[in-house]
């Protein structure tokens, strides 16, 4: 089994296979708009624009489960995402990545790859990890998504490479995008 054996809701319900991407790089990230990570799809946006020729496709993937900060419907995401960030690459429909209901994507690919920790070089480390040991303990049991802006690199024969916490910047693994490109 593999990322391309996936299928993910786009914002108007209708399935896309991820055996769309076959042959490409992906960013897979689950998003929020209004977290402290937010700006993050600045950097995004950047990474798409400097690498889509190239072959990188990055797929973000809405969430309301961390402390409610994604409550839109999925228009409104979309719209906040385009007016605000510029984004355009693809935004599917929202859902959760965490927990009993999470897509079945993110149960994979948290099991390709374990949580390894916040890069507490990051300003917001410390708050993140204060404020989840206080409110949402259970986050940090185990390796699911901990908070929004968990990034999976996948290369392009659909292999999970690497996982990037929230306190890893889009524009940190352009080194790591750029090898697989």
């Amino acid at each position: 089994m593999g990322v391309y054996d996936f299928t993910a809701k786009m914002k108007n319900g209708a399935e896309k296979s991820l055996a769309d991407y076959k042959g490409k790089v992906l960013l897979i990230v689950n998003t929020a708009s209004k977290c402290g990570f937010t700006p993050q799809f600045a950097e995004l946006q950047k990474l798409y624009d400097d690498y889509k020729e190239k072959g990188l496709e990055i797929l973000g993937f809405p969430c309301n489960q961390f402390a409610g900060q994604d409550p839109g419907t999925n228009e409104e995401v979309q719209q906040f995402c385009k007016l605000n960030y510029g984004v355009t690459f693809t935004i599917f429909a929202k859902g959760d990545v965490r927990g009993e209901n999470a897509q079945p994507l993110f149960k994979y690919l948290t099991a390709q790859k374990k949580f390894a920790g916040f890069d507490m070089n990051h300003p917001v480390a410390k708050p993140l990890l204060d404020a989840l040991q206080k409110n949402f303990p259970e986050y940090l049991e185990g390796d699911g998504i901990k908070w929004n802006f968990t990034k999976f690199l996948i290369d392009r024969n659909g292999e999970v490479v690497a996982r990037f916490e929230p306190t890893t910047t889009p524009a940190a693994i352009a080194g790591d995008i750029e090898k697989l490109l």
